[in-house]
């Protein structure tokens, strides 16, 4: 069965300053999200889209779709903050887009098969795209409910050096069903404890952790469609920020009985730019991993 990898990659990197997700980290000029076609094209991805924002189409291309398009099939569709319901209108003073579960809406006449999703700017080993290119490729919605995957890393490959990190922190059933995803912010290790924003969490190096690598059916694409009016209705006094992100709205349909969420875990080692200071740790990581025979010296 064809699957799609879907790369979200409209986000600017406000901490890290300009188009991280562009930056070259490879021994070859390459970019993060080289590896992650590489891996997927490897698991068995047929087609990359891409989505971003209309401003930096051309420097994207020139970057890495023009490139990539010589290894793989690849499609670009662009998140607009514009793109609302019918009847809806953007905000006075609103500047960004909706998160992710609007970039998502952005492929729903592009994309007609099973996907995967992940950011732009995260690496997430080759694991992660193996196990859930195996699962999309049986995936069927059953008994009413969206069957969807979800990989899970370990807390403690995840962390930065450089400052606290976000996280979905999972709750995970003894079956390798999500129960539950809290966003969680602040997350740090001081003296070998790892704390966070919520006071009295306990979090350990081996905590489960969503780092938006998800897998879907096509049909998820019309329930992001059909609750995003709602979600609209309910921002009032946050029309500034509020964001329509897709582990919030998995956890409505966790909540509600609509969705089975399969955990699929990786113990690849995770990292990304999140702060400017974190690039030279992804330029020696994946300079090793060539070392290692892991990638080649230049990857396409």
């Amino acid at each position: 069965m064809n699957c799609t990898l879907v790369i979200m990659a409209a986000g600017m990197g406000s901490r890290f300053g300009g188009i991280k997700q562009l930056e070259p980290v490879g021994p070859s000029g390459e970019i993060i999200m080289d590896y992650s076609v590489f891996a997927a094209k490897k698991a068995g991805f047929t087609k990359v889209v891409f989505i971003i924002r209309r401003d930096i189409e051309e420097a994207f291309k020139q970057a890495i779709g023009n490139r990539l398009a010589e290894q793989i099939e690849v499609e670009y569709v662009f998140q607009d903050m514009e793109a609302l319901p019918a009847g809806y209108e953007v905000p006075a003073g609103r500047t960004k887009p909706w998160g992710t579960g609007q970039a998502i809406l952005a492929i729903k006449d592009t994309v007609k098969e099973p996907f995967a999703v992940i950011n732009a700017d995260d690496y997430y080993g080759e694991e992660g795209f193996k196990k859930i290119a195996e699962f999309l490729s049986t995936a069927k919605n059953t008994d009413g409910k969206y069957n969807i995957c979800m990989v899970g890393f370990e807390l403690g490959n995840t962390l930065s050096d450089n400052g606290a990190v976000t996280r979905g922190v999972c709750e995970v059933n003894e079956a390798n069903k999500l129960v539950d995803i809290c966003e969680t912010s602040g997350i740090e290790k001081v003296d070998g404890v790892i704390r966070s924003d919520i006071e009295g969490q306990k979090l350990t190096d081996k905590t489960p952790v969503s780092m938006n690598m998800w897998g879907f059916t096509p049909e998820f694409i019309n329930e992001l469609d059909a609750r995003f009016a709602a979600f609209l209705d309910g921002i009032e006094g946050n029309e500034l920020k509020a964001e329509y992100l897709l582990p919030s709205i998995v956890g409505d349909l966790i909540e509600e009985n609509k969705a089975d969420v399969t955990v699929l875990t990786s113990s690849d080692k995770w990292f990304g730019v999140t702060y400017k200071e974190d690039k030279q740790v992804v330029v020696d990581s994946f300079a090793k991993l060539v070392e290692e025979g892991v990638y080649p010296k230049k990857l396409f």
